[in-house]
C-alpha cells in the first residue's frame, strides 16, 4: 500500500468529505508534509480504484481537479506526476497574449483584479510567432485549469488549440473558429474600422493626405485594417499611402498619420516636439487601441479602439464560471485633439 492509499484510507473516516474530496485532500496532505515531491509518481487510476474502492470516474475527476491546480500534470503512456507544492492555489491561469504592450497591460490588470488571490496566472507572450506560439502552447497544455489565449493565424494553430478541452479555453482578441463549443471575446477589424474612419471622414478631408504604417513582414496587426484604410480612400477619393515605417525627420505638415504601434507613436511625438509641431493643426495623428497616457498627452491622442477592460472583465467570468460566451466587441472611436 503507498502512502497516498494509505492517507486516502485514513481520510474516508472523516463523513463530512465526499469521496472526490477526500481524494483530493489525500494528495494535498501528502504534497504538504513532503510525502509526495515534485517528479514523483502519483498512483495510477487503476491502482487507486483497487485499493480504495471508488469508481473511476472519481478518481479521474479529483486527479483533474489536481491539474486545474497546477499540482500534478500527467504525461501520455506514464501518468500522474507532482509538478507543483503551493496547495493554497485553487487553480492555474495560462494567459498567452501578443506582446507587453499598454493596452495589454490595461487588459492584465483588469484581468487580474477581477479573479481572487485563488487564481495563479502566468503570463506568456507570442510575438506574433508561429515558432514561438507552438512552442508555448506544447509547454503548458495540459498544466493548467484554464487557459486564455490571443491566437494568431497559422495552419497548425487550430489543430493545437483543439488539444485544449472547450470550457478550459477562452480565445481573446483576434477570432479563430475552433467549432461551435468553443468560446471567444474578440474584435473585428475590417468593417469596424471602416465605420470609425467614416465618422471621421469630415475631420480627414482638411488634410491633403492621409498615412497608414503597416508593415506587411513585421506587423501583427490584423490586415483587416490596411484594407478597410485603402476602400476608404478609394470610395472617398481621399489621397493616402501605405508606408512600412516610420523614418524620423520625414513628418509633413497638413498630413494625418495613422499610426497602430505605440512605440513609434512615441518617436513620432517626440519629432512633433523637435519641430514643434501643434497635433491637430499643423498635422494628425490617428492612433489604435486605447490606453491612458493616450487620453493625456498632447491634449489627448485620437483612437480607435476596443474596450480592453469589457474584454478582460468578461474573460474573468469565463475563468470563474466556465460557461460558453462567444461575444465580438464594438471598435469605438475616441475623438481628441490630434485631429
Amino acid at each position: 500500500m503507498t502512502p497516498i492509499v494509505d492517507k486516502v484510507l485514513k481520510l474516508k473516516e472523516d463523513h463530512s468529505l465526499s469521496k472526490h474530496e477526500q481524494l483530493v485532500q489525500g494528495v494535498l496532505w501528502g504534497i504538504e508534509d513532503g510525502t509526495l515531491p515534485i517528479g514523483e509518481k502519483l498512483p495510477s487510476i487503476n491502482m487507486m480504484v483497487r485499493e480504495i474502492g471508488y469508481a473511476r470516474k472519481t478518481i479521474v475527476k479529483a486527479y483533474e481537479e489536481l491539474k486545474d491546480r497546477g499540482l500534478i500534470e500527467s504525461v501520455k503512456l506514464k501518468g500522474y506526476y507532482v509538478v507543483g507544492q503551493d496547495t493554497n492555489i485553487k487553480i492555474r491561469v495560462a494567459l498567452l497574449l501578443f506582446a507587453f504592450q499598454s493596452f495589454q497591460e490595461d487588459f492584465y490588470n483588469t484581468f487580474r483584479n477581477s479573479l481572487d488571490d485563488n487564481y495563479q496566472i502566468d503570463v506568456f507572450f507570442h510575438h506574433d510567432n508561429i515558432s514561438l506560439f507552438e512552442t508555448i502552447t506544447s509547454n503548458i497544455i495540459g498544466k493548467y485549469g484554464m487557459y486564455v489565449i490571443a491566437p494568431i493565424q497559422g495552419k497548425t494553430v487550430p489543430h493545437i488549440l483543439k488539444r485544449i478541452p472547450a470550457d478550459r479555453l477562452l480565445l481573446v482578441d483576434r477570432y479563430l473558429y475552433l467549432g461551435q463549443s468553443y468560446s471567444f471575446v474578440c474584435q473585428e477589424f475590417e468593417e469596424a474600422t471602416y465605420s470609425c474612419l467614416l465618422e471621421l471622414l469630415p475631420d480627414i478631408s482638411t488634410y491633403e493626405k492621409m498615412v497608414l504604417f503597416f508593415d506587411n513582414e513585421h506587423d501583427y496587426s490584423p490586415v483587416g485594417i490596411k484594407k478597410a484604410f485603402h476602400r476608404f480612400l478609394s470610395e472617398y477619393e481621399i489621397e493616402g499611402t501605405t508606408m512600412n515605417r516610420y523614418v524620423h525627420g520625414t513628418l509633413k505638415k497638413n498630413t494625418l498619420y495613422f499610426i497602430k504601434d505605440d512605440s513609434m507613436l512615441w518617436y513620432f511625438l517626440k519629432e512633433c516636439v523637435e519641430k514643434n509641431y501643434e497635433l491637430g493643426k499643423d498635422l494628425g495623428i490617428l492612433s489604435f487601441d486605447d490606453n491612458v497616457s493616450k487620453q493625456i498627452v498632447f491634449g489627448g491622442i485620437t483612437t480607435i479602439s476596443t474596450n480592453f477592460n469589457e474584454m478582460a472583465k468578461i474573460a474573468a467570468n469565463f475563468v470563474k464560471n466556465k460557461k460558453k460566451i462567444q461575444t465580438i466587441l464594438p471598435l469605438q472611436l475616441f475623438r481628441r485633439n490630434s485631429v
